[in-house]
């Protein structure tokens, strides 16, 4: 019996040890691009997330006997009545705005603040 000498196996071009910087000619495995940037991911992965997400959310809805139709009718009934008010309207739609920032700004900083700390 003959022993023969075996070699590592070869890594692939795109490989670097890890704590070393990667090399200058790494393929990238994904370019990226406006719309990428902008959809956070590929649009087919994105599709699917998002119809995962409205399943679920959907599914929800619907446990809570609230229906697509009843959701419109909100949306439509709130602008008719914001139309009714008149001048009004704009110190109605000023509380609506306010009342979402404050939820929604703080959240809005926590994700970037997030994403931020991940691309380091």
């Amino acid at each position: 019996m003959t022993e023969e000498k075996s070699t590592p196996p070869e890594n692939p071009p795109y490989w670097t040890a890890p704590g070393q910087p990667p090399h200058q000619s790494a393929p990238s495995l994904q370019r990226e691009t406006a719309l990428t940037r902008f959809l956070g991911g590929s649009p087919g992965s994105v599709f699917l997330r998002l119809v995962f997400v409205s399943l679920i959310v959907g599914a929800f809805l619907m446990w809570l006997d609230i229906r697509p139709v009843d959701v419109f009718r909100a949306i439509t009934d709130l602008v008719n009545r914001i139309w009714g008010l008149g001048f009004d309207a704009v110190r109605e739609i000023a509380n609506y705005i306010l009342a979402g920032a404050v939820i929604v700004v703080p959240v809005w900083l926590v994700l970037r603040l997030m994403n931020m700390r991940n691309d380091r």
